[in-house]
């Protein structure tokens, strides 16, 4: 996985949020919530949800607030760190549970959650088919992840990011859904602005530039173009789910 050593930096983990959430990363923030939020739906007690490369917290918090039985799961231990020091702050560390693990051999048995959400995960990936397979092997429904696309703008700077960035075309999506047994439920595109242009911007100064981008996102051009996909996927049900699913290799997971 690329940028491992770089997320397990203390330096990194602590300043994570403020360097790419505040200022302008706020628009980013609230549209990545936005997107989980719509993609779960209303949440109902006991709703098991899984959260892999969790990183500080900011869903896990975010979905254990409104009622989610949930786990965070992160191979970084000082980004768990922050994430356990956010839940203790908001009198969530009774109701979120943080793990330490490998997103390639999840410690948790077949279909153990209802909804498995990877967000900034994809991009990290050399190989991602295989992690798909493993997140999917956990969830009994829904699989909820985001990608960065090869025909935006994002193209310009990824090579300057500290461990690079995968992006993807909508038919290698396709093609990783279709590997792992899962059926596409929704999709939306947005950010026609790549993110690092948001996050050099104070806020007020970025937000007149949300709202061109959000009205150019909205035509047909500005959809193709966006940087970043939400893809909402499920997993089928009854015989289908069986016969879709890839096998695994017992010896490959832990449970």
């Amino acid at each position: 996985m690329k940028g491992q050593d770089w997320y397990q930096a203390d330096e990194v983990a602590e300043e994570y949020e403020d360097v790419r959430f505040s200022g302008g990363g706020e628009l980013i923030d609230r549209r990545e919530k936005a997107a989980v939020l719509s993609a779960l739906g209303p949440i109902e007690e006991g709703h098991r949800v899984l959260e892999v490369a969790c990183g500080t917290g900011r869903f896990t918090t975010m979905l254990a607030d409104r009622g989610a039985d949930i786990v965070g799961l992160d191979i970084s231990r000082e980004m768990l760190e922050q994430g356990r020091a956010k839940a203790a702050k908001a009198g969530l560390s009774d109701t979120v549970e943080f793990v330490r693990g490998d997103a390639s051999r999840l410690p948790f048995p077949d279909d153990h959650f209802d909804t498995v959400i990877a967000m900034r995960f994809f991009h990290l990936m050399d190989d991602p088919a295989p992690f798909l397979e493993e997140l999917c092997r956990v969830s009994a429904d829904q699989v909820f992840f985001d990608t960065f696309n090869g025909r935006s703008l994002r193209t310009l700077y990824t090579w300057l990011l500290p461990m690079g960035s995968r992006l993807y075309s909508e038919d290698q999506v396709a093609d990783m859904l279709r590997e792992a047994g899962l059926t596409l439920a929704g999709e939306s595109h947005d950010f026609v602005l790549p993110y690092g242009f948001y996050r050099e911007l104070p806020g007020p100064i970025a937000k007149p530039f949300r709202v061109l981008d959000r009205l150019v996102g909205n035509t047909i051009p500005g959809d193709y173009v966006a940087s970043v996909s939400y893809w909402d996927a499920r997993i089928p049900q009854g015989g289908d789910r069986e016969e879709g699913r890839p096998p695994v290799d017992a010896s490959d997971t832990t449970s």
